[in-house]
């Protein structure tokens, strides 16, 4: 594939952004300033990605702009507490979340506790609604390339929407490797006549040459037409000023791989 220009890269990148606020100290000052940068003159990001206090005043910030508010639950640990995440997520949702991202319990799933991941799975899909529900199965921490495969059909069969790489808190993040074990599955169900389920690289993705190599890689693998906000997002806190850099002209450096 030739390389595509900086502004293509950007202009296709920019409304599949999950724009990101998960820091610790994150304050509501930070959110008004979060959805301020969501629609842009250039259009609009997917969504913005907050911690669940944040819900109520995102959802009311960005009513009418078609930016959806996601938010995490279980988030970052993965923990085993299947009730706790059940009710986070209802009232998550009660607060006008459109979407819900759910670190799966990873520790259990690596110890061969598999049922239980999938069991907590498919609770927190029974609450969400109408929510899309991505699963974050925390691949950098799962490592097993065979294990991230099975963690994958794991999460598709217990109703994810999307299938999200990482939660961005730990070492290893975002990996094209990973992404393309994830995709790969996305394709082979998509193929065989099953659902659609989207993607989600999250951490670490920052610059137009990482946004680049991974819609290279899902247009390689699904076709140029499957990208969309439905099936795919980036997950980024950083990635936007790249992105509006270019489309405003002030990025120079082309896109390798495009």
């Amino acid at each position: 594939m030739t390389d595509m220009a900086p502004a293509e890269v950007a202009r296709r990148a920019l409304p599949l952004v999950d724009l990101t606020n998960l820091d610790d100290a994150c304050t509501t000052a930070d959110i008004d300033a979060l959805c301020a940068r969501a629609v842009t003159p250039h259009g609009s990001v997917a969504a913005v990605c907050i911690w669940p206090r944040h819900v109520v005043q995102a959802a009311s910030l960005l009513a009418g702009t078609g930016v959806n508010v996601a938010t995490v639950v279980n988030f970052p640990q993965g923990g085993d507490d299947t009730l706790a995440v059940v009710a986070e997520t209802k009232v998550a949702i009660a607060d006008g979340a459109d979407e819900i991202d759910l670190v799966m319990p990873y520790r259990a799933f690596v110890a061969g506790r598999r049922g239980f991941a999938e069991e907590q799975i498919r609770r927190v899909r029974a609450v969400c609604g109408e929510a899309l529900l991505k699963v974050i199965l925390e691949t950098g921490e799962i490592g097993d390339p065979l294990l991230i495969h099975a963690a994958s059909n794991v999460a598709i069969a217990a109703g994810a929407d999307f299938i999200k790489t990482s939660t961005g808190k730990v070492k290893v993040n975002a990996t094209l490797e990973a992404a393309e074990i994830m995709l790969t599955i996305i394709e082979e169900l998509r193929r065989e006549g099953g659902r659609e389920v989207g993607f989600k690289p999250a951490g670490g993705i920052r610059t137009l040459d990482d946004a680049a190599a991974y819609l290279m890689l899902a247009d390689r693998l699904l076709g140029a037409n499957w990208v969309s906000a439905a099936h795919f997002r980036f997950g980024a806190s950083g990635l936007l000023d790249a992105l509006l850099a270019a489309l405003d002209g002030r990025e120079q450096t082309t896109a390798k791989g495009y």
